[in-house]
């Protein structure tokens, strides 16, 4: 009989337990709804015609594929105990990106401006090191105020934090930085160290000082717009490499860009089914006679990639030169090309800054190089001379060299002086060198050799202009040609220019298992 009642007290027990535990479940879930509801819950109002943070989340992501993390992190109670706010001003989490898996943290202005306090600050330092850790892209979504005035030195702390994981993910993670909104003082420098940055038209401003306090100080007056509004970010100072309609089009602009890109620097690219080869007998008759007659290079460059596409970086800043993503045979590659119609595609300080660094964000993630040279060489005069062109220009050239990817190059017109040198010639590293008939491979163009050369006998001429024709004559029929280039090794072969693509895709093919060790060291000194 005991052992029947202490079955029985025991059955009775765990039904009692049994009835009991839905009440104490449900009052527990309805409790996580509750804080659930507040967490989600907007801070104040938006600008007109914004989304919301996790609206822009969910833009970007494919559908329903976004896990916030951090939910029910709450700021920092005020100096008058007051609680702080849930959430502290950003979302952070993770989903994907046509099936891909992308870190995402976005600023909500509607909780304190958003700027940043220590929640919000850690929160986005701790969604950083998940993408670390996990080897996947992360997009931070700004539209905030700067560091948090009334945390004091905690902001100034994080932001710090911030731009230190930046640095740690660089070239080991791509980094997007998506500006909606202001993003001012410390706000603006983690953007600066990521490696894409893409701006709204008329809505995104990204400076260091606004217009009141420059104009406090040194009493000169500027709107938002011109110190760092969108298009001055693309076109003028080149802080930014994307130019967005809105902020639809500028979530659709991160979404085309990662198609391009590996999850982290020890993936490959993704690949893609190949594509019909785009119509190329139009290059045979592209190239003007005439030396300083301009034609668009995006014409020739879209004749050799997949369907004609690219996606250009920095499409407004430096137009001389051309930096593009886009496909060859359904491989990524970065395309790097001198853009006759600006400037003749001379090599200036923007130029080379700009190519520079797309160039080493190739390398760092494995896309190879595909170079189009057609440049009169860099940009002389007491202005570029003065804001040092010797010392940035040479970035370009440092990129070059140091860069292990597959490097194929193709020398469309003219390749003058330091300009032959730098736009991946096989003296800086690059695999494969073509050419066309059209090349000019020289120290320089025919009038300026012959007037360095000749000029006491041209001084010395009955008919001078006569003199000069045939001088420049027989420049061109031995220097103006690829031939002494390629009779030395230093182009590969000269090739009709209906053919590049197929030569471009078989180089390509041939350097997929390319190996090329560096020198063991901590890392070279690039000069900055």
């Amino acid at each position: 009989m005991a052992v029947t009642r202490e079955a029985t007290t025991s059955r009775g027990r765990e039904s009692v337990t049994a009835a009991r535990a839905p009440d104490g479940t449900a009052a527990r879930l309805a409790g996580l709804e509750r804080r659930r509801s507040r967490a989600l819950a907007p801070g104040g109002p938006r600008r007109r015609g914004e989304h919301g943070a996790r609206e822009r989340i969910n833009l970007l992501l494919d559908v329903d594929s976004f896990t916030e993390t951090g939910l029910f992190v709450r700021g920092r109670p005020g100096a008058d105990g007051a609680r702080g706010p849930d959430g502290d001003g950003v979302v952070t989490g993770y989903g994907t990106v046509d099936g891909r898996p992308v870190c995402v943290f976005a600023q909500d202005s509607t909780v304190f401006g958003g700027s940043m306090g220590e929640a919000f600050g850690e929160k986005t330092v701790a969604l950083m090191d998940l993408a670390l850790k996990t080897g996947c892209p992360v997009v931070g979504l700004n539209d905030g105020g700067g560091a948090r005035i009334q945390e004091g030195v905690s902001s100034l702390a994080l932001y710090a934090e911030l731009v230190r994981r930046n640095v740690r993910a660089s070239g080991v993670i791509p980094q997007i930085s998506v500006v909606l909104g202001p993003c001012a003082g410390g706000a603006a420098y983690s953007p600066a160290i990521t490696d894409f940055t893409v701006m709204v038209d008329g809505a995104s401003h990204m400076f260091v000082t606004g217009p009141d306090v420059i104009e406090a100080v040194t009493g000169e007056r500027a709107t938002a717009e011109d110190l760092g509004g969108a298009r001055t970010s693309n076109s003028v100072n080149g802080n930014a490499h994307f130019l967005a309609v809105d902020e639809v089009d500028a979530l659709d602009t991160v979404r085309d860009l990662l198609s391009y890109l590996p999850a982290n620097n020890r993936e490959q690219p993704p690949r893609y089914a190949p594509t019909a080869a785009p119509p190329a007998a139009v290059l045979d008759g592209i190239v003007p006679d005439r030396l300083a007659q301009a034609y668009d290079m995006r014409d020739i460059l879209r004749a050799v990639v997949d369907d004609g596409e690219l996606l250009e970086i920095h499409e407004l800043f430096a137009p001389n030169i051309v930096c593009a993503l886009a496909l060859v045979e359904g491989a990524p590659v970065g395309v790097v090309a001198n853009q006759p119609l600006h400037a003749a595609g001379v090599l200036d300080i923007d130029a080379s800054e700009k190519a520079a660094r797309f160039v080493r964000f190739c390398d760092a993630f494995g896309i190879p190089l595909l170079t189009f040279a057609d440049v009169p060489g860099y940009l002389s005069g007491v202005r570029q001379e003065q804001a040092g062109i010797i010392r940035r220009g040479a970035k370009l050239l440092y990129a070059y060299a140091e860069a292990t990817v597959p490097k194929v190059t193709v020398v469309v017109r003219k390749a003058y002086g330091g300009g032959y040198a730098v736009m991946g010639s096989k003296h800086l590293g690059a695999d494969i060198n073509l050419a066309w008939p059209t090349a000019r491979i020289a120290v320089m163009g025919a009038e300026g050799a012959v007037g360095v050369l000749h000029r006491r006998e041209l001084a010395a001429a009955d008919d001078p202009d006569a003199l000069r024709a045939r001088l420049v004559a027989a420049y061109e029929s031995t220097h103006g040609t690829p031939y002494p280039a390629a009779e030395r090794g230093y182009v590969d072969a000269v090739i009709a220019p209906r053919d590049t693509r197929a030569h471009v895709c078989r180089a390509l093919r041939a350097l997929r298992g390319k190996r090329a060790p560096m020198p063991e060291r901590r890392h070279g000194n690039i000069p900055l």
